[in-house]
């Protein structure tokens, strides 16, 4: 009996596929992988992170994107960040972002452990990449991990509300509390 076997898939064919999909996926560099859902948290925190960009990016040579502009990683892994600072100019029918110099992911319940060990692996294999910024979505924090030179490993940086994400290498000043702007997280009982 013989099996027939689909072709292997590329980022093109991926690339394709995911456009005429309903559901939302990133590409492992073998096989599509479907994204976790989001929240109402998750939403606004995004929305705001963008809010922010658009308001300290305007007039500058950068731009921001997401979620639907993607990123090419590690091999021909695609990953999807909710948000991204790009640096150059390129066709406005690209999929993939070139140069990408920073990185927002909103933690979702689910995609903790993926963010902070996967996708920092990833993130951190593209030379372009200078900061990656892990958001918190329980409560107002950050998680920064930038590079002091090119090939230099991440520094990490943890960052609350009431600080200031300081992006020099880029021009711009972010308040973390704006990221949480019409936010109410969940309380939750302290231990006894």
């Amino acid at each position: 009996m013989s099996v027939a076997l689909s072709p292997p898939w590329t980022v093109e064919s991926f690339l394709d596929w995911a456009a005429t999909q309903e559901e939302r996926y990133e590409f492992d560099g073998v096989r599509p992988v479907a994204m976790t859902g989001g929240n109402a948290t998750h939403n606004r925190i995004s929305i705001n992170i963008h809010v922010a960009l658009r308001t300290r990016l305007r007039g500058t040579r950068c731009s921001h994107y997401g979620p639907d502009l993607g990123v090419k990683t590690m091999g021909s892994r695609i990953r999807y960040p909710d948000a991204l600072i790009t640096c150059t100019q390129f066709p406005g029918a690209d999929r993939i972002a070139q140069n990408p110099v920073a990185v927002f992911e909103v933690l979702s319940p689910t995609s903790g452990s993926i963010d902070r060990i996967l996708k920092l692996r990833e993130y951190q294999s593209v030379p372009s990449i200078l900061y990656y910024i892990i958001v918190e979505s329980a409560e107002a924090g950050l998680q920064v991990l930038h590079r002091a030179h090119g090939g230099d490993p991440w520094l990490v940086q943890a960052l609350t509300a009431e600080d200031v994400l300081a992006l020099p290498k880029i021009g711009i000043d972010l308040p973390v509390a704006e990221f949480y702007e019409d936010v109410v997280f969940q309380s939750v009982a302290p231990p006894p």
